[in-house]
């Protein structure tokens, strides 16, 4: 199997206790990944020309990609987030419990506040925030309307779901899963 981890100008990265990372996921360079999260398949991570921060309980699904912004954006991503399949995350910041729905892209300087969320298909320009109990959809993205109660509890049960999900992957795969 191909390495998973690779460095670049001598940096390699850094995994927490329990993270999954999928076989043809990459973390790449200045990375650094909390305990219990995962990167799924066809994922990469690549913190080559700034760092890249992922805290702890976060899943980060199939064929997203996270990149950086030489010298003014690196990419922070807090702990309990949950990112769909197939988003673009470039020099941004996503705090804690956040939810970033499919093939989103959030740009350069962007930030999505604690229990907000992006939905499918959004493209959230640079600079742009999303408030706390709010949702932002479109292209360009845009307040489209505060969460429900039950938009709100589901950031958690999402983000706890994939921790149990990438726990029986870690446990059934041993021997064709990378566990770091």
């Amino acid at each position: 199997m191909k390495e998973v981890l690779l460095p670049y100008k001598g940096i390699l990265p850094t995994i927490g206790e329990s993270v999954f990372i999928a076989p043809t996921a990459r973390a790449i360079g200045d990375v650094h990944i909390g305990k219990n999260s995962s990167l799924w398949f066809g994922v990469t991570v690549r913190g080559d020309v700034n760092h890249i921060r992922i805290g702890e309980d976060t899943n980060i699904q199939d064929h997203t990609m996270v990149h950086v912004t030489r010298v003014t954006h690196p990419t922070v991503i807090g702990s309990r987030v949950t990112i769909g399949h197939s988003v673009t995350l470039h020099g941004c910041t996503l705090e804690d419990e956040c939810f970033v729905g499919m093939a989103a892209c959030i740009m350069d300087g962007a930030v999505i506040e604690s229990g907000a969320m992006v939905a499918a298909g959004a493209l959230v320009t640079p600079g742009k925030r999303v408030k706390t109990g709010e949702i932002w959809a479109g292209n360009p993205a845009k307040f489209m309307r505060p969460m429900t109660d039950k938009e709100k509890a589901h950031l958690i049960v999402s983000a706890n779901n994939y921790v149990r999900l990438s726990h029986e992957y870690l446990q059934e795969n041993p021997s064709n899963i990378r566990a770091l």
